[in-house]
C-alpha cells in the first residue's frame, strides 16, 4: 500500500489537491475530519476556535501524533493500493506515518503566500475559517507549534501554489502520478 500525504499551511491548497486526487479515482483520508468528528462528538460548534482547541487538546492528552494514529486504522480499512492523506500538521505525524508505512510513505508539501491563502479562505466560506488575516496568522502560529515547518522541510516534493488553478491541478496530478510510478 502506497501512502501519499499533503502538508501545508491553512488554505495552501491541500483540499484542492485532494479534489484532484479524488478525480483520479484515489481515496483520500482527511486528517481535519478527525478533529471535526471530535468537535461534533463533544457537541461543540464547528468554529475555528473550537477546532483549534480540540486539536490542541488531543495533542496535549494523546501526543503530537494523535491525529495520525487515529487515521492509521482508517487508511488500512480502505485496503487500496494507494491512499492519500490530506492535512498532515506536524513532524510527529510524519514520523508516525513513516514508522507505520516505511518507504511506501511519500510527503508532498504545498506552499503558498499568506495573502493568497487568505483570499482562498474568504472564498471557501467554511464554518471554521478565519475572518481576518490576523486570525490566519494566529492559526499559522498554532500549527507551527505542532511542527508544521519541520514537516514541510522533510517533504519529498514541494508544489508551489501561486500559478493558476488549472496549472496547480495539473502539477498535483503529475506529481502524484510520478510518485505512484505512473510516469
Amino acid at each position: 500500500m502506497k501512502i501519499i500525504a499533503f502538508v501545508g499551511m491553512p488554505a495552501s491548497g491541500k483540499s484542492e489537491a485532494s479534489k484532484v486526487i479524488r478525480n483520479m479515482g484515489l481515496n483520500v483520508i482527511n486528517m481535519g475530519d478527525v478533529i471535526r468528528e471530535e468537535v461534533k462528538h463533544r457537541q461543540l460548534e464547528p468554529t475555528d476556535s473550537n477546532t483549534g482547541m480540540i486539536a490542541n487538546d488531543l495533542r496535549d492528552k494523546e501526543g503530537m501524533d494523535a491525529v495520525a494514529r487515529r487515521c492509521i486504522p482508517k487508511i488500512k480499512q480502505k485496503g487500496d493500493d494507494v491512499v492519500v492523506i490530506d492535512g498532515v500538521r506536524g513532524i510527529a505525524e510524519v514520523e508516525t506515518f513513516k514508522k507505520e508505512f516505511g518507504n511506501e510513505f511519500s510527503l508532498i508539501a504545498i506552499s503558498s503566500p499568506i495573502e493568497n491563502r487568505f483570499e482562498r479562505v474568504r472564498k471557501r466560506c467554511r464554518s471554521d475559517d478565519m475572518q481576518k488575516i490576523e486570525d490566519l496568522k494566529r492559526r499559522d502560529e498554532r500549527e507551527m507549534k505542532w511542527g508544521m515547518g519541520q514537516a514541510m522541510e522533510t517533504a519529498d516534493v514541494t508544489i508551489d501554489n501561486t500559478a493558476s488553478l488549472k496549472e496547480f491541478r495539473q502539477h498535483v496530478k503529475d506529481t502524484v502520478e510520478r510518485i505512484n510510478g505512473q510516469r
